[in-house]
């Protein structure tokens, strides 16, 4: 945890699909210092977007988030998490197909695992989703950032296809979904 003038910042590490939607939300949330790309839940080091991509090092593209628990809760991440991604489809996203777009909580303490199955099952009970919830949750042990172009890729590539028909969609859901919660 990095302390500051608040507080003390915690860490969330969160799959969904495709990092790009996952950072998009996250960093337009009050409360939320900062959010990188990357990947995690693998059992290659340093692995790159190639090998990730080729479905051997076993990762998941997800983003680490900081945030300021006195404004956003780790149980608030996981319902605009909840929102954002179809968490009843094993090892895919839309069109986006392996093991790297899993949905996936890796937990960095007790209480965000207990968070996070108190979600899966609040969610399932909801019958917003027809499926069973498949969403891993695993203990976090290693974060490896992404490579440097895919750092803040829909603030930097806004009229890019994928961002156009993928990320930009989930943002305006984000966006109307928790407008309260929007810096």
């Amino acid at each position: 945890m990095t302390s500051h003038t608040n507080g003390t910042f915690e860490t969330a590490t969160l799959g969904g699909g495709c990092f790009w939607c996952l950072e998009a939300v996250y960093q337009e949330l009050k409360g939320i210092e900062r959010v990188v790309s990357g990947y995690a839940g693998g059992h290659i080091d340093n692995p790159s977007y190639r090998a990730v991509c080729d479905g051997t090092t076993g990762h998941a593209e997800v983003i680490q988030l900081s945030y300021d628990p006195t404004i956003i809760s780790f149980a608030d991440l996981l319902d605009v998490f909840f929102t954002i991604h179809d968490p009843t489809t094993p090892n895919r996203q839309g069109n986006d197909i392996g093991t790297q777009y899993r949905s996936i909580i890796l937990y960095h303490s007790p209480e965000q695992q207990a968070a996070a199955v108190a979600a899966i099952e609040r969610v399932q009970a909801s019958g917003i989703w027809h499926n069973p919830i498949v969403t891993e949750i695993q203990p976090f042990t290693q974060f490896y950032p992404a490579e440097k172009y895919h750092q803040n890729y829909f603030r930097n590539n806004p009229q890019q296809a994928y961002c156009q028909i993928v990320v930009a969609p989930k943002v305006a859901k984000a966006r109307k979904a928790f407008v309260m919660r929007l810096k």
